[in-house]
């Protein structure tokens, strides 16, 4: 037996050297979506978040007339099978239909590459999520095929950025900006990340789903996307 088998796993992001030195980080944001459908009152929903003083932000859904989405944000895990857990038991949550199909829970995570790392993991995602003037969003699940893990690590790098590069283009032009979490373990389905794009319109979005079908990773190592939840934002805990 190898000596590396003895090493303790090792939980730490990474960001991009500073000053010669590694950045390390042991936080991460956690998200996730419920989406529920037979909303008759989004005021209801709205006022009991807010109460609650959890973060949050709530989306008229836009696909389903009575349908309504939140996603939640918290550091600690155990905010979700605790406060945001019994929150959803009280009223206005009881009475509505919970589509679990839906459900969508992830971590952030770092690539290597953040200048800064804490900001990165948590700043960020944040802001994003909640900034007052990105209204529309597009949730998704993605799960990659097996091929794409058996490609070696410098074809790996060069099929991500080809990816990314597009993910910039459109941040830079203030159209679209994404949230990257990863899922691994934590989806019923076996995801491996979930994607949020958010913006001032929704046109935009969905240009930037139509463009990445062209890269080599969703064209040949992508097994499977969605289902995709589509909204507008309606309120929002304060950043």
């Amino acid at each position: 037996m190898s000596s590396e088998s003895h090493s303790s796993p090792d939980m730490r992001e990474y960001g991009a050297p500073v000053d010669g030195k590694p950045q390390t980080s042991d936080r991460r944001l956690y998200m996730q979506l419920q989406a529920y459908t037979g909303v008759t009152d989004m005021g209801t929903i709205r006022n009991a978040l807010s109460a609650s003083g959890l973060a949050a932000a709530l989306y008229a859904d836009a696909a389903d007339p009575m349908g309504a989405g939140i996603v939640f944000l918290s550091e600690n895990p155990d905010d979700f099978v605790a406060d945001i857990r019994s929150l959803l038991a009280t009223t206005p949550f009881d009475g509505l239909k919970r589509r679990p199909e839906m459900t969508m829970f992830g971590r952030s995570y770092a690539t290597g590459y953040e200048p800064d790392l804490e900001d990165a993991l948590v700043g960020r995602p944040r802001r994003t999520v909640l900034n007052p003037d990105w209204l529309w969003a597009i949730w998704y699940p993605l799960r990659r095929n097996g091929a794409f893990a058996r490609l070696d690590g410098k074809t790996q790098r060069e099929i991500l950025m080809e990816h990314a590069a597009i993910g910039r283009a459109y941040g830079r032009a203030d159209v679209a900006h994404d949230i990257r979490l990863a899922c691994y373990g934590m989806d019923e389905h076996d995801n491996d990340f979930v994607i949020g794009l958010v913006g001032k319109a929704l046109h935009p979005l969905s240009k930037v789903v139509q463009d990445m079908r062209k890269t080599q990773q969703t064209s040949l190592y992508i097994d499977s996307l969605g289902p995709f939840f589509i909204g507008k934002k309606t309120w929002a805990s304060e950043r």
